[in-house]
C-alpha cells in the first residue's frame, strides 16, 4: 500500500505560479510512474501531466503544455508539479495518482491508477 498526500495549492492571480507536491509513504515512488488530475466544481475529473518511472518521459494535457513542469525527487519520495503563468480555468482540486505497477509508463488514462491522493485546492483569482 502507497499513502500520497497533495500539498502547495493555494489562491493565486492569474498570471502567477504554485508548486504542488506529492508526497508518498508505505512504499518507495521510484520505480512507479506518477500522474496529476484536477477536478473543477461540476466538471470531469481530467489527466495533466504524467511523468514516468524513471523520470525521463513527460505527458502533459495540451491545456497546460508550455505552463507546468512535473518533475520528481526519488531520494524525497516526492513528486512536484511546477504550474506557472496560471489561468482562472486551472481552478480545480488538484489529485496526484501512481499504480501498483512498477517499472510502467507513464499515462493519461485514470483508470490505471490504483492509489490517489486526497487533493489540493488551487484557485486562480482574475
Amino acid at each position: 500500500q502507497v499513502q500520497l498526500v497533495e500539498s502547495g495549492g493555494g489562491l493565486v492571480q492569474a498570471g502567477g505560479s504554485l508548486r504542488l507536491s506529492c508526497a508518498a509513504s508505505g512504499r518507495t515512488f521510484r520505480t512507479y510512474p506518477v500522474g496529476w488530475f484536477r477536478q473543477a466544481p461540476g466538471k470531469e475529473r481530467e489527466f495533466v501531466a504524467a511523468i514516468n518511472w524513471d523520470g525521463i518521459s513527460r505527458y502533459y494535457a495540451d491545456s497546460v503544455k508550455g505552463r507546468c513542469t512535473i518533475s520528481r525527487d526519488n531520494a524525497k519520495n516526492t513528486v512536484y508539479l511546477q504550474m506557472n503563468s496560471l489561468k482562472p480555468e486551472d481552478t480545480a482540486s488538484y489529485y496526484c495518482a501512481t499504480t501498483s505497477n512498477s517499472y510502467s509508463s507513464g499515462t493519461p488514462d485514470e483508470r490505471r491508477y490504483d492509489y490517489w491522493g486526497q487533493g489540493t485546492q488551487v484557485t486562480v483569482s482574475s
